[in-house]
């Protein structure tokens, strides 16, 4: 009897083994199932994303910069631009762009100049490697911000109104009009420290119109950012964003989904920025303006002097007509649970001042006759200021002004 139940146990025990490795095989199988679906899926993404280029530039810092004909830039995969006759340039400046200073400018350039330009009639775009990808949650979220990654125009300390962007910080100053057509600010340069993997920290500019109500929120952002879980690494990089309904299925950082048309050969969107500033040092700065053309209507980006492109007007809803709120500042964002120590523009407070503290210069906005002026009724955005906070400002030849930023976790942050 007794060696009949040792027997069943034993079998059981097989059984039991078999069963469990069974269905360890078929994870297994299944596991590698589905990366070589999303290997497949990555092969044709990249495929989309990196065009046959004309020459291709090594950058010091790692980047493959792919000069690809104008004409055959990733914006005109999408089927409402595959007829679209490109404007080379504006037809019409905003009034008012020259400002005086008493500081003298120093010049910023991207990384992958020193090794090379790309040649007249093309584009320098930044190479999409298969890493880069493969660190995205999934193939379709690759290079979008999740839904409602906005603050929520509301005054500084306003504790009534909920945070529903989990994750997201800011320190920023905005501005509401009943129709305005874009802005224009010197951004100080910085190189924040990163404190998690899939952290993020920018400086940006945000013209928007519509809201989160109906998910029609369109936005046009530029700006400046260190994003590793995005690049690979943690340099200062320029960037831009889009998107027509509130993030939810349109939009995407540089010229990772068709829609913004680039003319320059002389900025990668996603290449590197340097030098940037120091702290109690040499201070780094770029114009940024985005303004509506008044003649064709469409959106154009001018970085360092240098026209970049645009966005059509007709990729938008409300932005097809005007803006209605611009704002101006910094965003952390990280997914973990935890305050996080991730810096904000030089990751110091706004009252240590010039030199220590980050600041954005110059704000200005663009009016219904195509002029910059200076904006009216600046609120402030910040949700824990012992963290990150802003304070603005007007004072001579720096005009409109805000300094911003903060370290993240302190003892008066936990």
């Amino acid at each position: 009897m007794a060696v009949t139940r040792a027997c069943l146990v034993a079998l059981v025990v097989a059984l039991t083994f078999l069963f469990m490795e069974g269905r360890a095989t078929a994870a297994r199988k299944m596991s590698a199932g589905n990366l070589v679906q999303r290997r497949r899926e990555v092969g044709s993404l990249l495929r989309r994303l990196n065009k046959p280029p004309v020459a291709s530039i090594q950058s010091p810092d790692g980047d493959i910069i792919d000069c690809v004909h104008i004409s055959e830039q990733p914006a005109f995969d999408h089927p409402l631009l595959k007829n679209h006759t490109i404007q080379m340039c504006p037809s019409y400046n905003p009034k008012g762009m020259q400002h005086h200073s008493n500081i003298t400018p120093h010049l910023i350039t991207q990384t992958w100049h020193q090794n090379g330009k790309c040649p007249k009639d093309t584009i320098p775009i930044r190479r999409t490697k298969e890493e880069h990808v493969l660190r995205a949650s999934s193939v379709r979220r690759f290079g979008t911000k999740m839904p409602r990654s906005i603050p929520l125009v509301n005054p500084i300390n306003d504790t009534n109104t909920p945070n529903i962007l989990r994750g997201h910080q800011y320190a920023a100053a905005s501005a509401r009009y009943d129709k305005c057509y874009g802005s224009k600010g010197t951004f100080n340069m910085w190189k924040p420290a990163i404190a998690r993997a899939n952290d993020f920290s920018l400086t940006q500019l945000w013209i928007t119109a519509g809201s989160y109500n109906g998910n029609n929120l369109n936005t046009i952002e530029v700006g400046w950012q260190v994003y590793p879980n995005l690049y690979g690494d943690s340099n200062t990089r320029l960037f831009i964003y889009w998107t027509r309904d509130a993030y939810q299925t349109t939009g995407c950082y540089n010229l990772l989904c068709s829609r913004f048309i680039q003319t320059s050969n002389q900025i990668t969107i996603g290449g590197s920025i340097s030098p940037t500033s120091t702290y109690g040092g040499t201070q780094y700065d770029i114009d940024i303006l985005v303004w509506k053309d008044r003649a064709g209507g469409n959106w154009w980006l001018q970085v360092g002097g240098y026209n970049v492109g645009y966005w059509p007007s007709y990729i938008f809803s409300d932005l097809a007509h005007s803006a209605s709120t611009i704002m101006w500042g910094g965003e952390i964002f990280s997914p973990d649970v935890g305050q996080t120590s991730t810096h904000m523009g030089s990751g110091h407070f706004p009252n240590e001042g010039f030199g220590k503290a980050s600041h954005i210069k110059n704000i200005q906005v663009v009016n219904s006759s195509n002029c910059l002026n200076p904006p009216r009724d600046v609120g402030l955005i910040t949700e824990q200021n012992n963290c990150y906070n802003v304070q603005s400002g007007n004072y001579g030849d720096w005009g409109t002004y805000i300094y911003y930023g903060g370290p993240g976790n302190n003892p008066n942050c936990p």
